[in-house]
């Protein structure tokens, strides 16, 4: 290796996790400016809002991209898709997000020989507290209890229970085995997806049944709850379209916890606004942030996450930890962790 690692942060970083970084190696030359990074709107907010450099800000800005080898963090889609031409010298970045495929590939980063390294695994935990949080909410009639509130009303009513119902898992890494995890721990049935079942155990992925992800519906006839948590690539797109929705039981919820581009909106809108969905919670959608006029904000069973399901107060903890680790792996010429097939763009 060089005698020195130059890295640029290019999101806000606290500074002991920092610190963190320049203790992996004493080569490692670290580049951190947050004043010339987009100013911050909630704590963890690692894009951050506008960027409005002055010209020397941004020729500083450049120069920043034209030294660095390794990139920890977000580069817009401006950057992005000159990275050859303004960072002749990078070799590898690691992304604070698990889901980059498709701006990968939209940029053509996949056309380049830059390592392109994710975080996932790590939003793991936060993604399957909020589909138990949907789950429950629906289960217990969350809705009916807020309209009671508003109204100051006191009236005895009846509900379900989790330990009953059969949860879906449309995507079964680790987001989705932790989701199905979960399930199992208050007693339902989970059934889930994987690209290639033949042979594999089922119990080994926290389910009682595999179905191939090209053949929902046997599994989504079944479903009380439907989680998405696969990546969005060209096979995906659409995958829950209008036959899927009616494939699914009446009145089951559908969780999305995966991209909008997953689920075909419209159908999704007719099958709510029909009755044959009971509900929906997302955190994606086809156009973020969701349009004021859309449909899915008067809907009282629809839960709406502003893609936030993720965020953590422990978010910047796990990567840091992620990137450190890839750090060595990368000095030492190792396989690094959560390497994004550019093929397949997961």
């Amino acid at each position: 290796m060089k005698e020195s690692l130059k890295v640029l942060i290019t999101f806000h970083l606290a500074p002991e996790l920092v610190e963190k970084v320049q203790a992996a190696d004493p080569r490692i030359e670290i580049t951190y400016e947050p004043w010339l990074l987009g100013k911050p709107r909630y704590p963890n907010d690692q894009h951050g809002g506008p960027v409005n450099r002055t010209p020397d800000e941004e020729k500083r800005w450049l120069e920043h991209l034209s030294r660095a080898e390794v990139i920890f963090g977000y580069l817009n889609a401006h950057y992005a898709s000159r990275i050859e031409e303004l960072a002749p010298n990078l070799r590898w970045i690691q992304s604070p997000s698990a889901g980059i495929g498709q701006m990968a590939k939209r940029t053509g980063l996949t056309e380049t020989d830059i390592t392109l390294t994710t975080s996932s695994g790590m939003h793991a935990t936060p993604l399957a507290e909020f589909c138990l949080m949907a789950m429950l909410m629906h289960a217990k009639d969350y809705a009916h209890m807020a309209r009671e509130k508003e109204r100051r009303h006191w009236q005895r009513t009846s509900t379900t229970e989790l330990r009953t119902k059969t949860l879906a898992v449309v995507g079964l890494g680790r987001v989705g085995r932790e989701v199905a995890r979960l399930g199992q721990c208050l007693g339902m049935r989970v059934l889930g997806t994987k690209r290639h079942t033949e042979g594999v155990d089922p119990a080994s992925f926290n389910v009682e049944e595999l179905h191939p992800w090209t053949d929902l519906h046997p599994m989504l006839t079944q479903a009380d709850f439907v989680v998405l948590i696969c990546p969005h690539t060209e096979e995906t797109h659409g995958l829950i379209g209008e036959e899927e929705l009616a494939a699914m039981k009446k009145g089951s919820v559908l969780i999305n916890i995966a991209r909008g581009p997953i689920v075909d909106e419209p159908s999704l809108i007719r099958a709510l606004q029909s009755g044959h969905l009971g509900g929906l919670a997302s955190d994606v959608f086809w156009e973020e942030p969701l349009p004021p006029e859309s449909p899915f904000w008067d809907m009282p069973n629809v839960i709406i996450s502003p893609h936030s399901a993720s965020t953590a107060d422990t978010e910047n903890t796990k990567l840091t930890e992620i990137f450190v680790d890839n750090i060595h792996r990368y000095i030492e010429g190792k396989p690094m962790r959560n390497l994004l097939d550019k093929r397949i763009l997961y």
